[in-house]
């Protein structure tokens, strides 16, 4: 219909140029007969076509109501299921105390992760406490082909997860002696913090390895909680960036609200230089290369990482090799994001240089420490504008 209406008007303005009064009214009232024959058309058309829809729909309708009432009862049916199955799926103790899995995870906001109690160290335990054994140790190894998403190596050890097994053993190990736990030793206490420059605005410190940048759940010693001591009238949030608890190396605090924004935006544009150094459990073949694996959080084993290329936030990290000595290989590691982890997973990651850092005991191996450290920062001064860096070697 547009493209006759335009045609009308191109044919009309042909037409008056060589036709008479007479003939160009006659040749209107044609054009005007044609414009409400294309409209009666249209209505026509129109009507035939919502005539055969609503036909369909009543049918689609019908469909639809049919698939929404079979979704609803498969999830009725799937959580009946899920429910029953959590209820039979039970766990003895030393003390021949049975648990199922609802009274485990005992939290009506959270149900039990997918694969509860599927592990190895569980089963056995069940196994020892049916059969009236004693256990004395247990360790869990990953054997075969790491997966796509988590770090895993063939023959390492790893510890339980937290969200599945912590639970679960927590009930199963009740009353059974147990070493204690060195994750919630205050390690800290014993060694110092060195402040290595000190302003009006600004305080950077050299973190040792093994101390919170913030304080933990259970641990309440940290660089934060003693710099907050030593600067009680301190405004602001005194952190501008943290490192692992296990990392060691270069940590830059504020004493001033007006620091902290202007040094945080810079860490969020980018133009903060950051140099780390450390020394991977095995030889790379190439001297340099850039690796890019989004990350996010593991939720049920937290605070490890995963890679993921669906929900994952974009991690990108620059390497290149300073040497290669006794089967290891120091390397200069330049973060261009700042995930939790980043370094630590991009390093051991079969996707990534597949050769975990030393002494990594979520990724890697455990050994006297982690062999990472921040050894070089360069930024700005919040007050002056002045470019201002420092560089800590590392002591490994």
């Amino acid at each position: 219909m547009k493209l006759s209406r335009t045609d009308r008007k191109a044919q009309k303005k042909k037409a008056i140029a060589i036709l008479s009064a007479v003939e160009f009214q006659q040749f209107t009232k044609k054009l005007t007969q044609e414009s409400y024959n294309n409209q009666f058309f249209l209505k026509e058309l129109q009507a035939y076509y919502q005539s055969k829809f609503e036909l369909i729909s009543k049918d689609f309708l019908s469909f639809e109501a049919k698939i929404t009432a079979l979704k609803q009862a498969r999830k009725e049916k799937s959580n009946y299921l899920q429910q029953t199955l959590f209820s039979k799926y039970a766990f003895l103790n030393q003390q021949k105390e049975l648990k199922n899995l609802l009274a485990i995870f005992d939290n009506p906001a959270i149900k039990p992760p997918a694969g509860s109690g599927e592990c190895a160290a569980p089963k056995l335990l069940q196994y020892a406490f049916a059969n009236n054994l004693t256990p004395i140790a247990m360790a869990e190894f990953w054997w075969g082909i790491s997966p796509n998403s988590a770090v895993r190596k063939h023959k390492n050890y790893y510890p339980a997860c937290q969200g599945r097994c912590k639970p679960i053993l927590s009930h199963m190990l009740k009353g059974v002696e147990m070493d204690p736990n060195v994750l919630l030793d205050t390690l800290s206490e014993k060694q110092e913090l060195k402040i290595i420059y000190e302003d009006a605005v600004l305080i950077v410190v050299d973190k040792p390895a093994e101390f919170l940048s913030v304080p933990g759940k259970e641990i309440k010693d940290a660089v934060y909680t003693r710099i907050k001591e030593k600067y009680p009238t301190a405004t602001g949030p005194l952190i501008v960036h943290r490192l692992d608890m296990s990392t060691s190396g270069i940590l830059v605090l504020t004493k001033t609200k007006e620091a902290n924004k202007i040094l945080q935006s810079q860490f969020i544009n980018r133009t903060i230089k950051k140099r780390y150094v450390a020394l991977l459990d095995g030889i790379l073949p190439e001297d340099s290369g850039k690796i890019q694996l989004p990350l996010r959080v593991d939720l049920d084993d937290r605070p490890k990482q995963l890679v993921d290329f669906t929900h994952g936030k974009a991690a990108e990290t620059r390497w290149e090799v300073l040497r290669r000595e006794n089967g290891k290989t120091r390397v200069h590691f330049y973060p261009i994001s700042g995930r939790t982890h980043q370094l630590r997973v991009h390093a051991a990651h079969k996707n990534g240089l597949n050769t975990p850092i030393v002494g990594d005991d979520l990724y890697g191996k455990k050994e006297n420490r982690l062999h990472l450290h921040a050894e070089f920062i360069e930024f700005l001064h919040p007050t002056t504008n002045k470019k201002i860096s420092f560089t800590i070697p590392p002591e490994f």
